[in-house]
């Protein structure tokens, strides 16, 4: 009976300590959001104290996207050594000394510090992402049941909260590195409290799973049931690079990158200059993609547990071929604003659905992740200065059609998202046999 009871204890002291990971991990995906919204709303200003022309802002947004980029294929091995609460306190803490040097380039007038300052931006970002991505999918596989949209929709959250601040602080004329500093610090302050409660990484390759111990009596019972099961080596740091459903688990997580960076990019300006709309109407467009991408990261969750991954994410890529197609496409502006709804809906999953499918197996989780994140990233980083080369020659509308084909090219992988047999499956999707 004794014995009993302190299981009972046990499970409700780990669904406890699940519940406030999850937390602490949308928490901390929010903070990302305020963090990268923060610099991102007061770029007017950067462009006017540097005095730089268009051109040179979109050389100046590729360096911290570079930054990330180089940084990922290395976040499998940081995550790996360090763990997964380190890693997020250490690279937050970079990527605000990034964005405040940064900021202090731009009191100054000097560019190269500004630059400097996004570099450390950028890499912080890259590996930061990774890892909050990777203790997402811990409390994911706890729980047995999708979660990780909800995660990246607290990350759009924080982009609307960091927007916000940021326009107020424009509005009372704040200087940039006045705001920023405020604001980094805190977010940062923030981000150290909430990993506290983040669970343990995964266990090596091969080794046994430790029964959870929460009092004196576990200890000693756990000491007494004899040592661990002997530990496998890990597989290298970078073989995920040879796997080829890592890689194609990559390409869905690219397009659905590039369908969500594009609108990010482009949507305002392609409204403005396609429909010959005031600068308000443009915003209103990008207001409503975010939107509908917010709702359907906080909505799919059921949808994902209910049906299975690749089912939904069919559906997602299925509305945003259609939204693309209306926005491009059709001449009038509701409908094209229709568009715009669904084009968000159909890019919400993609990514969150991405990294859940690279985590299946604990023990490769992070090299895994690493290389579908620096797939992601490249469509940020190669996207935005081919689609505007592009629109050059055809418009800005017409430009974003071409995003359909590696939406159609992801959909023909779908099959690689589905979970692996064993530990970490949470959907009905019918398994991929492990590698």
């Amino acid at each position: 009976m004794l014995s009993n009871e302190r299981d009972r204890r046990g499970g409700e002291s780990n669904d406890r300590a699940v519940r406030r990971a999850g937390v602490a991990v949308f928490v901390v995906f929010l903070l990302s959001g305020v963090d990268f919204a923060s610099w991102a709303s007061r770029l007017p200003a950067v462009r006017d104290s540097l005095g730089l022309d268009p051109a040179q802002v979109g050389l100046l947004l590729l360096v911290g996207a570079i930054g990330s980029l180089v940084s990922l294929p290395l976040s499998g091995v940081v995550v790996d050594r360090i763990g997964a609460r380190r890693t997020v306190t250490s690279f937050a803490v970079l990527c605000a000394i990034g964005l405040l040097t940064a900021s202090l380039g731009s009191a100054l007038g000097t560019v190269a510090l500004v630059i400097a300052g996004l570099v450390l931006f950028g890499v912080g970002t890259g590996v930061w992402d990774a890892a909050m991505n990777l203790a997402g999918v811990a409390v994911e596989q706890r729980l047995g049941r999708s979660i990780m949209p909800r995660f990246h929709a607290g990350f759009s959250v924080g982009t609307m909260i960091g927007a916000g601040i940021g326009a107020v602080a424009a509005a009372l004329h704040a200087s940039v590195l006045a705001h920023l500093s405020i604001v980094i610090v805190a977010s940062t302050v923030a981000v150290v409290w909430a990993v506290r409660a983040f669970l343990p990484g995964p266990r090596p390759h091969g080794a046994a799973m430790p029964a959870p111990v929460d009092d004196a009596d576990g200890a000693a019972a756990a000491a007494g049931a004899g040592g661990a099961a002997p530990v496998a080596p890990r597989p290298g740091a970078f073989a995920g690079w040879l796997e080829a459903r890592t890689l194609m688990i990559g390409l869905i997580v690219f397009a659905a990158a590039l369908t969500e960076g594009s609108a990010n990019d482009w949507v305002s300006l392609s409204v403005v200059d396609g429909f010959g709309t005031t600068h308000a109407g443009g915003a209103l467009a990008f207001g409503l993609f975010v939107t509908a991408m917010t709702a359907m990261r906080l909505l799919g969750t059921a949808l994902l547990d209910r049906y299975g991954r690749i089912p939904v994410l069919r559906l997602a890529a299925g509305l945003a071929v259609v939204g693309l197609l209306l926005f491009g496409l059709v001449p009038s502006m509701p409908i094209a604003l229709v568009g715009v709804a669904l084009w968000g809906v159909g890019a919400a999953l993609g990514f969150p659905v991405g990294m859940s499918a690279a985590s299946d197996d604990p023990a490769r989780a992070a090299a895994r992740v690493s290389v579908v994140s620096t797939i992601g990233y490249s469509a940020f980083l190669a996207g935005p200065p081919l689609l505007g080369l592009l629109a050059n020659q055809v418009g800005y509308r017409h430009a974003l059609l071409v995003i359909v084909i590696p939406v159609v090219a992801g959909l023909t992988v779908l099959r690689a998202a589905a979970p692996l047999r064993g530990p970490g499956v949470v959907d009905g999707d019918a398994a991929v046999p492990a590698r």
